[in-house]
């Protein structure tokens, strides 16, 4: 029998970084596009049997945020389908991974809250698992310390009751969560090499992540970080849901 595939779903609009982002996670996982499938939120709402027919769910980032005063109404919509995802998972009833822009999704829809007060630059930082993400079956494949890049506007400040802490830092003390044994979240990005940080930079070298005058500096500085532990939280996680 085979298992079910995997959905990476997608919250970017700009088609470059949606395509270098599900790249980046096919990579991270060792899965091909047979075994991780691919969906656009930002232009179609997620199909009413997703839940049913993929084995879990892994989203990656976005320009927008949780805190944005005015969201487009696509924003809008694309939230109530991660929250449908992360509502499903933190029940038990599927398994999902929300990063960086999922994370403050997540925090918000189970009663957590997230300010601006965590925003991290654009690089390389260092985050520690706590003793619970230690013994966690998906983060703890992980060293006690790594290195993973961040480049986020928010942060989540007070987590979700019953949420319990994988990993922090002290610029930003909300990198990671387990709700129940099938929701996690990461602040960090698991997915990005080197290389494809530098790429995604360039799509967003305007967007107020960091001052575009910098991007040389950043770059060397992004390519020459020691990231290459974060790929293996992704790999146990597609191996849990896959072997469900």
């Amino acid at each position: 029998m085979h298992s079910r595939p995997l959905l990476y779903v997608c919250a970017r609009p700009q088609q470059d970084a949606a395509a270098g982002e599900y790249a980046s996670f096919r990579a991270a996982t060792g899965l091909d596009e047979h075994t991780l499938h691919r969906h656009d939120l930002v232009r179609d709402p997620l199909p009413d049997d997703a839940l049913e027919r993929y084995a879990g769910f892994m989203t990656g980032g976005s320009p927008f945020n949780v805190t944005d005063p005015e969201p487009s109404e696509a924003q809008v919509r694309l939230e109530h389908d991660l929250e449908r995802i992360a509502a499903a998972a933190a029940a038990g009833t599927t398994a999902a991974l929300f990063t960086c822009y999922g994370i403050g999704v997540v925090s918000r829809m189970l009663g957590g809250a997230v300010t601006q007060e965590y925003a991290e630059g654009t690089g390389a930082v260092s985050i520690t698992l706590t003793a619970d993400g230690a013994a966690d079956p998906v983060f703890g494949v992980l060293p006690p310390r790594f290195d993973a890049f961040t480049a986020h506007k928010e942060g989540t400040s007070a987590l979700p009751p019953g949420a319990v802490l994988l990993a922090e830092n002290p610029a930003c003390p909300v990198q990671g969560y387990r709700v129940g044994d099938r929701l996690y979240t990461t602040q960090f990005h698991p997915e990005l090499a080197p290389a494809d940080f530098v790429a995604r930079m360039r799509i967003y070298r305007d967007a107020g992540y960091f001052d575009p005058s910098e991007f040389e500096p950043l770059s060397v500085a992004v390519l020459a970080a020691p990231v290459t532990q974060p790929a293996r939280l992704l790999r146990a996680f597609a191996s849990r849901c896959r072997a469900a």
